[in-house]
């Protein structure tokens, strides 16, 4: 595949080595080369934030944009720049066709033109479908740059039609996600009547385990078989000797490929849906 589809599975930013494991190094230097990626510095790179945009808007980076701009994964990288321009602004309809346009009041919440980080995850809580708006908040507590405490703080502030949300999304996020491909499973996992916990330890014969999600009570375990991981023959021997033992152990395991999770959820909630039954009559019996 190419960079830039590597680096969409990859969640829009990831180390080199990342993507060249899933394209190639020419491939990668080419996407550089020709601005669809760009390079953040240590290694990483990402998909490339116009300014230019919100500069002429008089406004800034905001949203799932400025999540990338923070160096944040996301599930799906924004066809359009998102910008917030203070309420007062008068934006001609022509001009908001380029861009995700929000208004809002801008504060001392704002950072060299990009919204701050908390305020990024919160934005993203109001405006996103739960699962976008559920990879950020994870990417941002992995990050280091939020805190549970602050998300939980600010989400408990906002008030009117988004606040439910963003108190669901404060509760469940979580810096234990290693990417949006788990943050999207759980999103969707958390529509049933699980008991679920991201990277809990298994242990089977003296060794210890961390399955992307874990119902200890109910014996299953989720996996979202990433390509980040199975780019390797190593990697996918290592994968396969887990998967065994666990059910060599009892466990119920449910694989998950990134085309399911992203693109046919609805097959994932039937899986989900069929477990849940099957576990209902396993108790009864």
């Amino acid at each position: 595949m190419d960079a830039v589809e590597a680096l969409t599975r990859l969640g829009g930013v990831a180390r080199a080595k990342e993507i060249v494991d899933l394209s190639s190094r020419g491939k990668l230097r080419r996407a550089v080369r020709d601005g669809d990626i760009v390079a953040l510095g240590s290694g990483r790179y990402a998909f490339g934030v116009d300014d230019a945009d919100a500069l002429a808007l008089d406004g800034v980076i905001s949203h799932v944009s400025a999540a990338l701009r923070w160096g944040w994964e996301v599930k799906w990288p924004p066809d359009r720049p998102w910008v917030t321009v203070s309420r007062d602004r008068n934006i001609a309809p022509v001009r908001r066709e380029a861009v995700h346009l929000v208004y809002a009041d801008l504060g001392d919440d704002v950072i060299d033109g990009v919204t701050s980080p908390l305020r990024t995850v919160i934005d993203c809580a109001r405006r996103l479908p739960f699962d976008e708006a559920l990879a950020v908040a994870d990417s941002a507590l992995r990050d280091g740059r939020v805190t549970m405490s602050e998300l939980a703080r600010a989400a408990s502030g906002v008030r009117g039609r988004a606040a439910a949300q963003c108190r669901r999304v404060a509760a469940e996020a979580t810096a234990k996600a290693a990417n949006p491909f788990e943050s999207v499973l759980r999103a969707i996992a958390l529509e049933f009547p699980f008991d679920l916990a991201p990277q809990a330890p298994v242990v089977v014969d003296g060794q210890t385990y961390f399955p992307d999600l874990v119902d200890a009570g109910r014996g299953f375990v989720l996996e979202a078989d990433s390509w980040r991981f199975h780019a390797s023959q190593q990697g996918h021997a290592r994968d396969c000797r887990r998967y065994n033992a666990l059910v060599l152990a009892g466990w119920v395991v449910l694989r998950f490929t990134w085309d399911q999770v992203m693109h046919s959820p609805d097959y994932v909630r039937e899986v989900l849906a069929a477990l849940t039954s099957r576990t209902a009559e396993t108790r009864s019996g």
